[in-house]
């Protein structure tokens, strides 16, 4: 239960290129694979996890190799964390920026095709934020795969002399 197959560091070494490289192919994938999951995200997140198991282990079934995997995922995430909290450009880095999709009403179609943003997300967007088409000052697609509206403030009337 305890014995290992391998040594102790291959466990950290394995864990932190999987980790690495599951990291770089979600940041690739775009913003909206993290945004809220689908059945279909779910399912996907599912594959990964079993796709890159005996790549953690390397077959070794030991508790204590497990722990160590573990252990290593959350240091390294914990890692990221630091430095993104730390340094902006890590931050832009590992955890993305907001992108302009639209101004003044109109949505830019290059811009959402790229980020993956169809007409059904846009209309939930402006509903959620209470706002007409008209009304939007700018939108915003956000690094969680959110989209953010502004509305544009009202018109004040000119002051009466």
């Amino acid at each position: 239960m305890f014995d290992m197959d391998l040594p102790w560091w291959e466990f950290i070494v394995r864990g932190a290129m999987v980790y690495l490289a599951l990291l770089l192919m979600v940041r690739l994938s775009g913003r909206r694979t993290v945004s809220q999951l689908t059945p279909f995200d779910l399912l996907v997140v599912m594959l990964l996890s079993e796709a890159v198991s005996n790549g953690l282990s390397g077959g070794d079934d030991s508790v204590a190799g497990g722990l160590i995997i573990a252990a290593t995922l959350i240091a390294l995430n914990a890692s990221i964390g630091m430095l993104s909290a730390n340094s902006r450009k890590m931050e832009a880095m590992f955890e993305g920026e907001a992108v302009l999709i639209g101004r003044d009403g109109v949505f830019f179609d290059k811009v959402c095709k790229r980020n993956r943003v169809g007409q059904l997300d846009i209309e939930q967007s402006l509903r959620q934020a209470d706002c007409a088409r008209h009304e939007m000052q700018c939108s915003f697609l956000e690094p969680d795969g959110s989209i953010t509206v502004l509305k544009r403030p009202p018109a004040t009337d000119p002051p009466r002399t």
